[in-house]
């Protein structure tokens, strides 16, 4: 049976590739909030991080920390094949399951909301 993912790894994954060689917490957290208005907590994205380490669909390397910084060394992230295979089987499913139905969600997200108790 093949892997699968929920929507918050989805965008990890994605924020991932988008900073390239430059993905780190903070830069994964702006990411995601600069594409989708989401404001992620920092301990939500390290946990959704560290479970896809676990599964092997990303890895970290520790970066020495420049003169100008003081603090924590940045722990980078690099989505591998496995995590990338996954991402994009989940996202063909996503689009297949929505093709035919897509002008009908549309639609039926720019109507009025329910009015409850009339």
């Amino acid at each position: 049976m093949p892997s699968t993912i929920g929507e918050f790894e989805q965008l990890i994954l994605l924020a991932i590739l988008r900073q390239k060689d430059e993905a780190y917490g903070v830069t994964i957290r702006r990411s995601i909030h600069e594409v989708t208005g989401r404001d992620v907590s920092a301990g939500a994205v390290y946990t959704a991080l560290g479970r896809l380490e676990q599964r092997g669909f990303v890895s970290s390397r520790v970066a020495e920390t420049a003169p100008e910084r003081s603090g924590q060394r940045r722990k980078y992230y690099q989505v591998h094949p496995e995590g990338a295979a996954t991402l994009y089987r989940s996202y063909s499913d996503l689009q297949r399951m929505a093709g035919d139905v897509l002008l009908e969600l549309q639609s039926l997200a720019a109507q009025e909301p329910f009015a409850s108790g009339a």
